[in-house]
């Protein structure tokens, strides 16, 4: 008998884990894969480690300061800033025709290009940033149209759907929109306080948190997939693992979406909630040179090649109107990084690609590597001459490898924020309890365990 399973060991999952260990809960976190890490992984192919997920560290603020999620996940999970390893971004921009808007992680270069660009809409920016939801008030209101919200405060629809761009590329579940709870989020995690990464990448950060949770005697077992959720009188108490193993508990806590965790419980009561339907595809090019040695500076560059930016499903496997070029490379680091890699985002489509023939569809990824590298030339110096090895995901092997339906890594366009289910004491936590990134997974799986787990 468990105090608390926890289903997934993303970073959610592991950050609840870490918690409740750490407060002499009987803990056990069940993975369904051999690795942990869930939509932030890692991989390694003929001989290299590549990340999954992770282009950067949003929420990013200086060693020593006390405020904001990083400073609250830190003191809460007994973690040093200098543990995380975190390096700032080089800087980053916003690529639409004839414009380019340039930020870091100091928000005045934002402003002044706002101001040189867009002088109109200085006034209208501040205000907009004062009337964001604060992170202690999130989930107070929502379905709320940040798209009707921020037009009350900026007038040119040029600057709206610039800034808009990376804000929906990184934690928008909504097509051609956002709550403006996840909007509040986003604006201050990239905007507002900016990007780094762990200069070993998504695997250190993994492994300081599966350590501290063992530390203090939590037990994770992988190969673990859950079946489904034991009830009675409505209420858990415990699961079935997929070889027919039952494991029991005095609470569950799952990090696995809203409709897949209901549909543990009842697959027919899953299907009241729409899923997710924003995909995307990733291209991995590994390349013989550092990508500044070829004249490419930016750490994350958000490109949009269209009068209007589009964010939906597209028809066919794969939009190439816009994107985001990461360059892992491009971050202050103090020496080079082992290897040179440029990631490609897109927007893609989960039925057309999971609907090809398994031949087809190598074939298929073939083709698509080559267009999405042809469409990201037209934004950075072209790189594809220097290319010595490449990988691509889509949205089947994002189901495959993590459960979510359809593909959709920013999961069900509504959000749980309380964290509850219909069920007494099941909770959600992770990407449908409202928080996306790396640091604001970490925040919802340390929230709902203090919320509802620790209370008792």
């Amino acid at each position: 008998m468990y105090d608390t399973i926890i289903i997934g060991a993303g970073m959610s999952g592991l950050a609840a884990g870490v918690r409740l260990a750490h407060y002499d809960q009987k803990v056990c976190i069940l993975e369904r894969h051999s690795v942990v890490g869930g939509l932030n992984s890692y991989y390694r192919q003929r001989g290299r480690n590549h990340d999954v997920g992770l282009h950067a560290v949003t929420n990013f603020q200086p060693k020593g300061v006390r405020r904001g999620p990083l400073a609250r996940l830190l003191k809460q999970l007994r973690l040093a800033w200098d543990e995380l390893g975190l390096v700032p971004q080089s800087g980053s921009s916003i690529r639409f025709p004839d414009l380019t808007l340039r930020f870091n992680n100091d928000f005045s270069l934002l402003e002044s290009e706002i101001r040189k660009h867009f002088p109109k809409e200085s006034d209208g920016v501040q205000k907009l940033i004062g009337a964001l939801v604060d992170y202690d008030d999130l989930g107070k209101t929502v379905n709320v149209s940040a798209r009707s919200v921020v037009k009350e405060y900026i007038k040119s629809p040029l600057l709206t759907d610039m800034l808009f761009c990376p804000l929906m590329y990184y934690g928008s579940a909504i097509e051609d929109d956002m709550d403006f709870n996840q909007f509040s989020i986003m604006f201050r995690s990239i905007f507002l306080e900016g990007f780094a990464r762990p200069m070993g990448g998504v695997r250190d950060l993994l492994c300081k948190l599966v350590n501290r949770f063992k530390e203090d005697g939590g037990e994770l077992r992988t190969k673990a997939g859950v079946k489904r959720l034991l009830q009675r009188d409505n209420q858990v108490y415990g699961v079935e693992l997929d070889n027919g193993e039952i494991i029991e508990s005095r609470r569950v806590l799952s990090s696995a979406g809203w409709r897949e965790t209901l549909g543990l419980c009842n697959p027919d009561t899953a299907k009241q909630d729409k899923p997710g339907q924003l995909a995307f595809v990733e291209t991995i090019s590994v390349l013989d040179k550092q990508p500044k040695q070829f004249g490419h500076n930016d750490t994350i560059v958000f490109f949009n090649d269209s009068p209007k930016f589009a964010y939906h499903k597209p028809d066919g496997l794969v939009d190439l109107r816009s994107g985001v070029i990461c360059s892992p490379n491009n971050f202050n680091y103090s020496q080079p990084l082992q290897d040179n890699v440029i990631r490609i985002t897109a927007l893609a489509n989960f039925e057309k690609w999971h609907g090809l023939p398994q031949k087809e569809y190598a074939l298929e990824k073939l083709r698509w590597y080559d267009r999405i590298a042809q469409s990201a030339a037209r934004f950075v110096p072209d790189f594809r001459g220097s290319v010595i090895d490449t990988d691509m995901f889509t949205p089947t092997t994002i189901t495959r490898f993590t459960g979510h339906e359809n593909g959709a890594i920013y999961g069900a366009p509504v959000k749980q924020y309380s964290g509850q289910t219909p069920i007494k004491n099941l909770y959600v936590c992770g990407t449908d309890q409202g928080m996306v990134g790396i640091i604001g997974s970490l925040v919802s799986g340390i929230t709902i365990a203090n919320q509802y787990c620790l209370q008792d």
